[in-house]
């Protein structure tokens, strides 16, 4: 099991807007199609800056959420447009990590 640690930085100004839409489109569709989604952060110490975190049990799992989501007519045809006009999609950050024998997390 790991988790994705996912760091985006939003248009300027446009976190607010940014973290409504993951709220009530993003989270809601990716959970749809079976993402476990175990966080969503704003980030403190970066106005524009947002942090998620999703949980998968392997990289096989991974694999069919991944095309479940990003590879249906809903996230080419809506989501996925809506999400490249918030996002400075280069500056995008994702970290693989597996928690330790003790992490609450496990």
């Amino acid at each position: 099991m790991f988790y994705e640690i996912r760091r985006y930085q939003i248009q300027p100004g446009r976190r607010e807007e940014w973290v409504r839409y993951m709220e009530d489109v993003i989270i809601p569709f990716q959970q749809s199609k079976g993402m476990d989604v175990t966080a969503s952060f704003i980030d403190e110490e970066d106005a524009d800056g947002y942090v998620w975190i999703r949980r998968f049990e392997d990289e096989a799992e991974r694999e069919t959420l991944y095309a479940a989501v990003y590879e249906s007519d809903g996230w080419k045809d809506d989501i996925g447009p809506a999400v490249n006009k918030l996002l400075i999609a280069e500056k995008t950050a994702v970290t693989r990590v597996v928690p330790t024998p003790a992490s609450p997390l496990r």
